[in-house]
């Protein structure tokens, strides 16, 4: 268990497995995100805007959802969310599919070069001039 502050009201808590938010607020976004899920299961295809208004989550928060892949928008194109990469239109998360296979591609590389260069054992000679 580590000591971190909560990324939302700053208290300080016991986190397990990275978690960043504290039991409280946890709880807060879980009914906040449970208020959208239900509006957009009654209004599918609501903008960010009527969802808000219709629940009164704000904005931000559900721009939050779509960014942890929580929600989805139904639209092909839209102007809310961009490839944090590229910058081409997506429907939910941080990157676009093309992108999140690269960025796979890429930590996989390294994976295995780093894995490579522990493998190569090198020999240190100390001399003890006296």
């Amino acid at each position: 268990m580590e000591l971190v502050n909560c990324k939302e009201c700053g208290r300080m808590f016991g986190s397990q497995n990275g978690e960043l938010y504290c039991s409280k607020c946890r709880v807060n976004d879980d009914a906040e995100f449970k208020k959208v899920r239900e509006y957009l299961y009654d209004n599918p295809g609501a903008s960010v805007q009527e969802v808000a208004e219709g629940t009164g989550v704000s904005e931000t928060l559900i721009i939050k959802f779509l960014k942890q892949e929580r929600i989805e928008i139904v639209e092909d194109e839209n102007a809310i969310l961009s490839c944090e990469r590229c910058r081409k239109s997506i429907k939910t998360g941080r990157y676009c599919e093309i992108c999140k296979a690269e960025i796979k591609k890429e930590l996989a590389n390294a994976a295995k070069s780093l894995k490579e260069s522990k493998g190569s054992k090198a020999t240190y000679h100390s001399y003890n001039n006296k």
